[in-house]
């Protein structure tokens, strides 16, 4: 299986990972990638930049590097259980993709319940594109509903490699593709890199995908045409 576009990175404007965007889109380029997000944490993050770096995204970094096409984009913490992210909603209209993710640091441990709600609220934010490693452990929801939600909303589910090397989530993970395999909920496959020999490797995530033989339509970022598609029906033809 072949994904073209690594949608969820990380570089040293996120303060615990370890590479350049130049040294990230060279790595693009040896994986063999077509397409490159780059999805440094939101200001209000422990480890954010100012909000300055995605103003200037637009102006300082090329639309394409080493033959890769460049996405601006972050990856926004859901802060509380009504589904509220940390990023104001003209900052998420002025960039091209943004990732709505749980991290322990900014929001406690809940029951299923409550967690539940708060995937069902954030589904209905339409600012957010994809819902990021939904698989942690320790924040289970109810797949079924709010997996279905996802879909109804537009919203695409990651599947996360470095979630699935570094924080035991490959049972949570088997489960929520089985579910979007059911429901035909469309997926993105991300590497989540913070370094950048780790671009586009997506190894876990593709054997995962493989083993519940998920259908490769429904992998947004295993195709071009479909993941610009994406992209352009919410923001335009953002490469001219």
């Amino acid at each position: 299986m072949r994904i073209i576009a690594d949608t969820h990175t990380h570089t040293v404007a996120s303060t615990h990972a370890y590479s350049t965007v130049l040294e990230m889109a060279q790595f693009a380029e040896k994986a063999g990638l077509e397409a490159l997000a780059i999805t440094d944490h939101t200001p209000n993050s422990t480890d954010g930049p100012h909000v300055w770096h995605f103003h200037n995204l637009h102006k300082a970094i090329p639309r394409e590097l080493y033959g890769v096409k460049i996405i601006y984009g972050a990856e926004s913490s859901i802060i509380d259980y009504e589904g509220n992210i940390d990023f104001p909603e003209n900052e998420c209209k002025a960039l091209d993709w943004i990732i709505a993710s749980i991290h322990r640091n900014q929001l406690a441990k809940a029951s299923p319940d409550e967690i539940t709600k708060l995937y069902l609220r954030v589904a209905e934010n339409p600012y957010v594109d994809v819902i990021g490693h939904c698989a942690t452990v320790g924040y289970e929801f109810d797949y079924e509903k709010c997996l279905k939600k996802f879909k109804e909303c537009g919203k695409l589910v990651e599947i996360n490699e470095s979630s699935i090397i570094w924080k035991n989530t490959e049972n949570n993970f088997r489960e929520v593709i089985r579910i979007c395999k059911k429901y035909e909920v469309p997926v993105v496959v991300n590497s989540d890199a913070h370094f950048c020999t780790l671009v586009g490797h997506f190894d876990n995530a593709i054997r995962l995908l493989e083993e519940q033989d998920f259908p490769k339509k429904l992998i947004v970022n295993a195709d071009w045409d479909r993941l610009y598609s994406f992209i352009a029906d919410k923001r335009g033809n953002i490469f001219g």
